[in-house]
């Protein structure tokens, strides 16, 4: 009889994958707010991968924990990756710095990709993650190149988008406990809260709205709301691990 849980899961890893594949198309295509969308899409099939798989009588497999760590790696890795080294808006800005782009972008996917293979060979069974989860470090570079690289609410500025990118490379690969936002977490409210803001302010700037007008200013509030939420689970969600776990995540 066929596990339709575990079907579930496996169609929510390939559609995972899928969007990050799209959402690089997009990026080539010139269209990274689109690429924006596809990501955080791709966040929601990664939850639902997780919630399927628990849900299936049949154990988790080690073939399941490497195809989601795959998806996760296309769209939570590669998709960054372009949208930090290719950029066609106000493209002589990015041009002057040379491979600087590239090169940070390469360290972004390099993180996320020792991030997935540690989690998905040693840490998979802990309560926590051990370093900042790729699928947080993406939406968190989404606000960013909603900040500074497109729409650009607050110009274009290369520097924050990339020296954010470096932090959140770090962030990644650091031995720090992360907290796994189940229901009844004491972040689960901002995290979710952070999550709408960011669908809210994606599907308003794809209507290009004008610098200044109603829609920009709701957009831009928006990637406020959303960017302070992710912060605070970077500053605040490792305090909220059991402090005999935080003792315990040493490599």
């Amino acid at each position: 009889m066929i596990d339709r849980w575990r079907l579930a899961a496996n169609l929510a890893t390939t559609g995972n994958a899928v969007l990050g594949i799209a959402a690089v198309l997009y990026i080539l295509a010139g269209n990274p707010v689109w690429a924006l969308v596809l990501i955080a899409a791709g966040v929601g099939l990664d939850g639902l991968d997780g919630r399927f798989s628990r849900r299936s009588p049949k154990p988790p497999s080690r073939f399941g924990r490497v195809a989601d760590s795959v998806a996760d790696a296309l769209t939570f890795g590669v998709a960054p990756f372009f949208l930090l080294a290719y950029h066609t808006a106000q493209a002589s800005i990015w041009a002057a710095l040379g491979p600087l782009p590239e090169i940070v972008g390469a360290l972004y996917l390099a993180a996320a990709v020792a991030r997935l293979v540690y989690f998905t060979g040693w840490t998979f069974e802990r309560p926590h993650f051990l370093g900042a989860p790729t699928p947080q470090a993406a939406l968190t570079l989404s606000v960013l190149v909603l900040w500074a690289g497109t729409p650009a609410f607050w110009g274009v500025r290369p520097a924050l988008l990339l020296g954010g990118a470096l932090v959140l490379a770090l962030l990644m690969v650091v031995p720090v406990p992360f907290p796994k936002i189940k229901r009844g977490h004491l972040l689960r409210p901002v995290f979710v809260a952070a999550g709408a803001a960011l669908v809210a302010a994606l599907v308003s700037v794809q209507f290009v709205p004008a610098p200044g007008s109603g829609l920009y200013l709701i957009a831009e509030a928006a990637s406020l709301v959303a960017g302070a939420g992710l912060i605070a689970y970077y500053v605040v969600g490792p305090w909220t691990v059991p402090r005999t776990a935080r003792t315990a995540s040493a490599p």
